[in-house]
Formats: structure tokens, C-alpha cells, sequence
């Protein structure tokens, strides 16, 4: 299944905001959140921006866990 360029950009870049406020407000829910957008993200040609949001989103759930 391939999904449209645009799409996949919009997921990468609605994963990595998402992350962002993950560091900020609900860490847990907010890391899962990003790593599925980045995971939906890669059927596209917008690899290196989806790839991007997953590592935030691990980074989240790392500091979720650790502080």
C-alpha cells in the first residue's frame, strides 16, 4: 500500500509536533502517538521525515520513563 507524498509529509510533520508537546504535557500517550504517524508515514515516499517522528517519539517515551 503507498499513500500520496503530501500525505506522508503531513504525518511526519503531525508526528513531530506531537512529540515536541510530548516532552511538555502526557509523554506516554503523546511518544505512541508520534511513533504511529512516523510507523503510517513510511508507506510514503516521506521516509527521512517519518523516520524523524518515530525518534521523537522513542525520545518521549525514553524520558517518559527515565524522569
Amino acid at each position: 500500500m503507498e499513500i500520496s507524498e503530501t500525505t506522508g509529509q503531513w504525518l511526519g510533520w503531525i508526528g513531530i509536533i506531537v512529540g515536541i508537546i510530548g516532552f511538555f504535557w502526557q509523554p506516554v500517550w503523546m511518544g505512541i502517538i508520534a511513533i504511529v504517524l512516523g510507523i503510517i508515514g513510511l508507506f510514503s515516499d516521506q521516509k527521512t521525515l517519518n523516520w524523524i517522528a518515530i525518534i521523537v517519539g522513542a525520545a518521549v517515551l525514553l524520558y517518559a520513563f527515565l524522569f
